[in-house]
């Protein structure tokens, strides 16, 4: 007889060591260093910016904003396979016990996400609400966790739902609420939070009756779903350690392709014109790419301390180059770049080259920054330092790695 629960037992092992095993690469790593470098400078700074805090600071908005989109992000972990859409359909009504452990097992792993905010948070509204006991924010950390068990049900019975527009627009009614719950909740306005909490119970009824009236399981939508976040802690880990299990998403972009493809047929330029469209059109490296100059343009302009400011461009180079440096194993299990009649060199000199390319586009947005703050010394010190950076650790350490 099929048991359900000790199947789980068994698929959560494999999940947890499978997981587990990339997690070691992953904080032995040097961007974690980094990572952290990072984390403790702006923990300095939030620090001092406390300390000065006007009393007109929107706290409410910025928590409510905050806590609400951490209880209304609350995703179901089921570990389901796309081999499960054949063998575990005719077993559906025996799976009870896997999903209530689906349900445990997902509420317990985004505690941290809670705490986390919940700490970080909690200086921010001890500076607001000096008049407030420390019991009150930890009155609110509770309801929070309410509110993210309620979520995570909903959530769970809106994925019976086969129409896509209605399950957008009932998350979109739960985050709103879940917002506004929190805010009225830390403003001090208990009325309206009660009010707005009648509305999400609401909410949450209809979720129970809408699930009540749908047919079985939405098997394909859960395999996708859990399939869709383990590409994303793949695309995590392939940064430090090769991920056989990566399967990275292709977009077209013709317009970017055609201003930057264009290169001579030559042989000497086969792998430039691989690694250019490999950056340009996977979901991965680009969008990374353009995030980190982002992150880094608004770390620069805001950390008040300007040897610092050209501290953290250094740094934000340094995790731009490291995590590009994947490019190279990206076509690691197609067998037709081992048949070019191409110098294997001539591969590493490629993405060498790229990556100058894009880390040296890097440093000068950085030093125009600068030059837009009026730092005209600090600006000729960026890209210097920057350039500098760039080719001692490109010709240097990413050469010797990919030797």
């Amino acid at each position: 007889m099929f048991d359900s629960h000790a199947f789980y037992k068994k698929r959560i092992s494999a999940h947890l060591k499978e997981t587990s095993r990339y997690l070691r690469y992953i904080f032995n790593g040097h961007l974690v260093v980094a990572m952290f470098f990072f984390i403790a400078v702006a923990a300095y700074y939030y620090q001092q910016a406390l300390t000065g805090l006007p009393e007109d600071f929107p706290t409410s908005m910025i928590i409510g904003i905050a806590f609400g989109l951490a209880a209304s992000y609350s995703p179901v972990r089921t570990l389901l396979k796309e081999p499960d859409l054949v063998f575990l359909i005719a077993a559906e009504s025996k799976m009870n016990a896997y999903f209530r452990n689906s349900l445990i097992y997902s509420f317990l792993i985004q505690l941290y996400v809670i705490l986390l905010i919940a700490a970080a948070l909690g200086p921010l509204y001890l500076a607001s609400f000096p008049e407030r006991a420390g019991n009150v924010y930890l009155l609110t950390v509770a309801v929070l966790l309410i509110f993210k068990l309620g979520n995570l049900i909903a959530n769970w019975w809106m994925l019976k739902v086969r129409d896509p527009r209605v399950r957008q627009l009932e998350m979109g009614f739960r985050i709103v609420l879940n917002v506004a719950v929190f805010y009225f909740v830390v403003n001090g306005d208990m009325l309206l939070a009660g009010i707005t909490t009648v509305f999400f119970a609401a909410v949450f009824l209809y979720d129970l009756s809408l699930a009540g009236k749908q047919t079985g399981v939405n098997w394909s939508l859960l395999v996708e779903k859990d399939n869709q976040r383990m590409q994303a802690f793949y695309r995590l880990a392939n940064m430090f350690a090769d991920v056989p299990h990566l399967r990275s998403p292709i977009k077209k972009r013709a317009w970017l392709v055609s201003l930057f493809g264009n290169l001579p047929l030559m042989k000497k330029h086969t792998y430039d014109y691989l690694y250019r469209l490999t950056f340009i059109r996977s979901g991965d490296y680009l969008g990374m790419y353009f995030r980190l100059i982002l992150i880094g343009l608004i770390a620069i302009y805001f950390i008040p301390n300007v040897p610092l400011k050209v501290l953290l461009g250094v740094l934000f180079l340094y995790l731009s180059s490291f995590q590009m440096m994947s490019l190279y194993k990206h076509h690691r299990t197609i067998i037709w770049l081992d048949l070019y009649p191409v110098d294997p060199n001539i591969r590493k000199k490629s993405l060498i080259n790229l990556l100058f390319q894009l880390t040296l586009i890097q440093a000068v947005l950085f030093s125009l920054l600068f030059l837009v703050m009026q730092l005209y010394m600090f600006f000729a010190i960026m890209l210097v330092s920057g350039i500098i950076f760039n080719y001692v650790f490109i010709h240097g350490y990413v050469r010797r790695k990919l030797a």
